[in-house]
């Protein structure tokens, strides 16, 4: 199996790690991820990780960490100020073909058992869950509906049609498909919060 790189420098230990971990990831899936594989990748002891990974879980929520940052700047780059339902189903467009393009990565992220006390991945995750909070208000400030629970709703459904889609039971043989069906599901959310609040529900964007 080639190694990811060449000897790593002093410092580099933890980056290489990572480096590694993502290579093995688009590989292997997580099944194949253990800190030994990863210094095997990454050409060093099997030893070497654990001065940055105490244990699987640390490293799979230092990766996890990098998939939600990484998210994150795809959901900005989306739309850098969603306002509307419409700039919401944007955004949720860019949720799911993230997933699509980086499907073990988001798997590691959502389904693989993590560290609890990592402070990156807590801080990642959160600003994750603050965004669509945030945009939810946005989108829908006059709803008259517990905006906590409207924002749970949203991120539940845009989440679960990633995983649809991951898993098979949602056509991703083209991107065009794939965004068309989120938007749709989307609008049909704000249509019927609209609905509720008395107000007209936004058109989709063509």
């Amino acid at each position: 199996m080639s190694k990811s790189s060449g000897p790593y420098h002093h410092g580099d230990l933890r980056v290489a790690c990572l480096r590694a971990a993502r290579e093995l990831l688009e590989q292997d899936g997580g099944a194949g991820l253990s800190l030994r594989a990863v210094a095997r990748r990454a050409g060093v002891s099997p030893t070497a990780p654990y001065r940055h990974f105490a244990s699987r879980e640390t490293l799979v929520s230092a990766v996890a960490a990098e998939g939600y940052r990484e998210l994150a700047g795809r959901l900005a780059e989306a739309h850098p100020a969603p306002l509307t339902p419409a700039d919401l189903a944007t955004v949720a467009v860019a949720y799911v073909q993230f997933a699509l393009a980086h499907p073990a990565l988001f798997r590691v992220m959502f389904s693989e058992p993590c560290d609890p006390g990592d402070d990156g991945r807590v801080a990642a995750t959160a600003a994750v869950s603050a965004y669509v909070d945030a945009l939810v208000r946005r989108a829908f400030p006059d709803t008259g509906t517990d905006v906590e629970a409207l924002s749970t709703a949203v991120w539940a459904l845009v989440h679960g049609l990633a995983f649809l889609y991951l898993d098979g039971k949602l056509d991703a043989s083209t991107q065009e498909a794939v965004a068309d069906r989120v938007r749709a599901a989307v609008h049909a959310v704000s249509g019927v919060t609209s609905q509720r609040a008395g107000t007209p529900s936004h058109k989709p964007r063509q």
